[in-house]
């Protein structure tokens, strides 16, 4: 039995790119997926090859910009899976604008998406994680989130977010048993 068999583990932006990526691999090691995106005809593609690949999948429509569906997404979730042994915080929006010439709402928006949503469904995962003594919770941060990038203000902002508040869970949850990986990749052709 290899390590991801029968793991719940849930997977924000699963409907393409990393996302879409990550959930093959763990649909190949028969992993009980939980996949969501606000993109609902591309979840269901990504549903029915992962299932295609012998995997149990249930699919989860929410947009991360918006608190009240992220907080339903969890509540929904939880009630039904009761615990979730690995979260991938994969989901995110990007941007290619001059600072002069981007929008505060879309630095807000970014925000959103990239950073509070992600921390908030960590924050919705943790207690169950913390009480079991297990748990994984992946966060995808960036290149862009060591360092900034022209033309990536707000992406690459939001990215050393992640990696600040992910690096310090890390620490905080090593006495408990909840493991914390960062993801920092390059360049990636994505949506």
């Amino acid at each position: 039995m290899n390590y991801f068999s029968g793991k719940i583990i849930w997977i924000t932006g699963a409907s393409s790119g990393i996302g879409e990526k990550v959930a093959l691999q763990l649909a190949r090691q028969k992993a009980i997926l939980i996949l969501s995106s606000y993109d609902k005809a591309e979840l269901e593609v990504v549903k029915n090859k992962c299932t295609s690949l012998g995997a149990e999948c249930t699919s989860l429509v929410f947009d991360l910009q918006f608190p009240d569906q992220v907080s339903d997404a969890a509540k929904n979730v939880l009630g039904q899976f009761k615990k979730i042994d690995m979260l991938f915080n994969i989901a995110g929006l990007s941007q290619r604008a001059l600072v002069q010439d981007t929008p505060l709402e879309i630095d807000r928006k970014i925000m959103e998406i990239n950073y509070f949503g992600a921390i908030a469904l960590t924050k919705a995962v943790l207690p169950g994680m913390i009480a079991q003594k297990s748990g994984h919770i992946v966060a995808v941060s960036s290149i862009a989130g060591k360092f900034g990038f022209p033309l990536r203000s707000a992406y690459s902002a939001a990215k050393h977010a992640i990696y600040g508040f992910f690096e310090t869970l890390r620490f905080e949850m090593a006495s408990h048993n909840v493991n914390v990986t960062i993801a920092c990749p390059g360049r990636v052709q994505t949506n």
